[in-house]
Parts: C-alpha cells; structure tokens; sequence
C-alpha cells in the first residue's frame, strides 16, 4: 500500500514556548474520538531512513492512528534518528531533547526514538534521555505499535539485530511529494571501510527479491511516481546474497518491464562494482537516468589503503574515463572525506589534483568524524579538526567553479523540468532536471505567469546559471524542437 503524504506531516514543527498552545487542529472532534491516538515523527538523516520513516506513517494509519504536524497535538512523539557521524548524533539528541521537553510540559505523550542511534547506544540512550517511554532499534518497525499496545513497563527497549528491509506490502505513507519515490532495494552493508559504522548499526548486506522490488515499483508508477531513485547501502552489491544469485543490472532490466516510470536513478554505486554490463544497460535505455553517484571517498592511494577501500588512485581515474566513455552524457556525482587520519599536505593535494583533473558534475564533501567503534577510530596520526575543516572549504572553493562550468552547457537547451514547489522568495516554480538528484543537488527555477501544477514534466529553455542552479523559461509543449520530449 502507497500513500502519499505532504512533507509538512512528516517533520514536527517544533515550538518549545512553555505556554504555546496546539495549532488548529486538522481533525475534526469525531475524528479525533474515533482514532487511536494522534503520531508526530520527525525523521533525520539519509534517504534510507526516510523510507523507514514511510513505512512506520504507513503502519499507524493502518492501525488507526491520526498524523499531525505540530507536536502539542501529538500523543506520540516519535524521532527516527541517526547515528553515522558526529553531527548527525548531534542533530538527533537535540531533537530527542526537544521532544522530552513537550513531555515535560504534557506527561500524558509518550516518546518512541528509533533509528541508528538506538540501535547503536541501546540502554545508554536511556540513560542519556530518561523521558524515553519506547526505544527501537533500526528496521523493527513491525513491533512498535504491538509495544506501544502492550500492557508493557514505563520504559521498554527493543534494541535487537537489525531486520531486513520492508516489503512491499508493508503500508507507506510517500513523504516526498506526489511524482518521486525512495526506493529501498536492500538493508545493510558488508563494505569494512574502517570510517564507517553503518555495518555494526544495519548488519550485512540483505537483498529484498526481484519480485518484490518489481511489486513496489509497478504500485508506486500505478499512482502516479514519476521518478523512482533507488538506494541501499551499497547499490551495485544488489542480489549477490540472494539465494539465486542476481545483480543490479538484472534489477534494472525487471523494473524496465515493470513500469512505466521515465526516470529511474541510482544512488550509492560503490566504484568497484560499476562495470561494463551496468554502463551499457544504462547507455542503451532512456529511462535509467545516466546520473552516476558513485561515492568515492579520497583519490589518494595511501588514503584510500587505510580507509580498506578497493580502488586506487588510478582505478577511480579509470572510473571516471571509462563512464564518460560508455555513456557519453553522464552526470557524474561523488562524495570524499578530508582530514582522515594521517592525510598529509601532499595526500590532499592528490585528492586536489584529481578533482581538478576530474571535472565532476557534483562533489560534496565531509570532514572526518571520528567515530567510536570504527577501526579508524585506533588510526594514529589524528589531523586537526581545524585543519580538516579547512581542506573541506578548499576543496569545495575548487570544485565550485568546476560546477558552475559543467551547469554552463545547459545554458541554451530546452530541457524536462519536474514541478515540485513554489519559491516565495523568488516567486518562481521550483524543480529538477534529469541531471539534479533530490535534497543534494541543484534546482531549475522556472520563470512564468501561470500556475503550475505540482508533479508534472514541463519544458523549460534554460537561461542562465545561478550559483548551483539554473534559471529557465517555461515553454509551451508546442514550443519544443520535434526530437524533443518531456520525459
């Protein structure tokens, strides 16, 4: 079951005013009688858990359950958390805090925290945030109102091994609006990079099948998704675990006969895993976007040896020639860490050089977090978080101008623009093209005077690059050149 729900519901608009009282409420006394209970969640980190997030909405709509926006109209408080690096677990124990103090306020809700976190402190987040009634770890969704319902102690934890992911009959609620959809192909990770904690958080690396990929994909186009943007972990490791061994290309191929949807992307493609079948699949088909997310964390072979990453210095140069060559209009995106134990002048100027050298379409960029519980928490050689912080600003300085220069070819072109929001500030509509990946990339302003609706493709000449957006012109559909389409 696929729903779709405004990203306003999803969030809790937060107001910790002591003497604040409840918005409006959206439901009416009846409605409010007859239902279970009223849920806030508010959701962090990566697209992965926003699905998790989906999928819990999902189940308290199905039980009986009402959605609310504003906490104060909440019985339950729920924050899904996350718990990859420092800012993150920052980010979730002040919204863990936030929401005790509206318990405080109103001792009648109850605190339900879910997530990486849980799943990575148990009991001593307990001890952390007495006013937790329910503690869940990652991917046990399926208990959480059973305990919830349960005549349970005050405090409950259910930290336990972490599950497969959902499938798709479990309920959804779409938090990403009426035209694009997260789609989980997988649950954990069975990479040994020594920064990461997210194989001690989610476990090894479990396929969902074909069949039940296939389902969900054909159910979430039947209701009108434009876009289906697939995520895991480790993408390209997809079906390797399955007792009939697949592979992301054979995924590929089933969702193509599956559904209709005109833009399929891939995030998290680990590099070593993109080979020639991916590429020539990708090159050959419209439909799967030629957008490639390949995080590649350093260039520097020393670096990359003591992150236990499998590439080197010149198999990511190889990387990246053997994509443009194969698919010569390839958007291409990467992720790197800085300040990395014992990164030296000369292993930054590597990772510089390459960039330079590179030309990569999108490049964000981390500083190290040192992470308890990693192996490159024991690394020797910690580099000042200051001087990480400003390799970080360098790096970008050097990649933004790479950035704007890749927009630059899209200057001129009439390109299919996916409506998603209005700008207030600009007073223009708000959207993606093909080449803009959702939350991490940049926007297409649209400039017109009409009215747009939300979730549709509509031609836009774009006219100029504004930072890490472009600007465009809304066309008539009869305005576009004969070999053009919107999708």
């Amino acid at each position: 079951m696929e729903l779709e729900l405004d990203l306003g519901d999803l969030d809790l608009d937060v107001d910790l005013d002591a003497d604040a009282e409840p918005a409006e409420p959206r439901y009416s006394p009846e409605q409010l009688a007859n239902a279970k209970g009223t849920v806030g969640v508010i959701s962090l980190g990566c697209s992965k858990n926003t699905v998790d997030s989906e999928q819990m909405l999902g189940r308290f709509v199905r039980e009986g359950y009402l959605l609310v926006a504003d906490p104060l109209e909440a019985d339950l408080l729920v924050v899904n958390t996350c718990g990859f690096i420092a800012d993150a677990e920052r980010e979730s124990r002040e919204s863990i805090d936030e929401m005790a103090h509206i318990k405080q306020l109103y001792p009648h809700k109850k605190l339900i925290v879910t997530g990486c976190l849980s799943q990575r402190y148990g009991a001593k987040l307990l001890e952390d945030h007495p006013q937790i009634d329910l503690l869940l770890g990652a991917g046990h969704y399926d208990t959480l109102i059973p305990l919830l319902e349960a005549k349970a102690p005050q405090t409950v934890d259910h930290v336990t091994e972490p599950d497969a992911a959902a499938s798709h009959d479990v309920p959804r609620l779409i938090t990403t609006g009426e035209s694009s959809a997260y789609v989980k192909i997988a649950e954990g990770c069975n990479n040994s990079c020594t920064f990461c904690i997210i194989p001690k958080l989610r476990g090894p690396f479990r396929s969902r099948t074909l069949d039940d990929i296939a389902a969900e994909v054909a159910l979430l186009t039947d209701e009108g998704c434009h876009e289906l943007i697939l995520v895991s972990q480790d993408t390209t490791w997809y079906g390797r675990d399955l007792p009939q061994r697949s592979s992301l290309t054979e995924l590929l191929q089933r969702i193509l006969a599956s559904c209709e949807a005109p833009w399929i992307r891939m995030l998290y493609l680990y590099p070593t895993l993109v080979k020639k079948e991916l590429l020539q699949l990708i090159a050959r088909e419209d439909r799967l976007l030629p957008y490639f997310d390949i995080p590649l964390q350093h260039a520097d072979s020393q670096v990359l040896k003591r992150m236990q990453r499998s590439e080197r210095l010149e198999t990511v140069r190889q990387l990246v020639k053997d994509v443009r060559a194969s698919v010569p209009d390839a958007i291409l995106r990467s992720t790197f860490i800085v300040g990395f134990p014992g990164e030296s002048e000369a292993e930054f100027q590597t990772l510089l050089d390459f960039i330079q050298e590179s030309q990569l379409d999108w490049v964000g960029v981390f500083t190290y977090s040192d992470e308890q519980g990693t192996a490159a928490y024991d690394l020797p050689d910690k580099v000042d978080a200051r001087v990480a912080e400003a390799r970080r600003d360098q790096l970008m300085a050097l990649q933004q101008p790479i950035t704007s220069a890749r927009l630059q070819r899209w200057v001129g072109e009439i390109v299919a623009v996916l409506v998603e929001s209005y700008d207030e500030e600009h007073a223009c509509f708000v959207g993606r093209f093909w080449a803009q990946a959702p939350e991490v990339d940049g926007q297409v302003l649209i400039q017109c005077n009409e009215e747009l609706e939300m979730g549709i493709f509509v031609p836009v000449a774009i006219t100029q690059v504004l930072g890490y957006d472009l600007y465009g012109d809304l066309l008539e559909v009869d305005d576009l050149p004969p070999d053009e389409e919107l999708a």
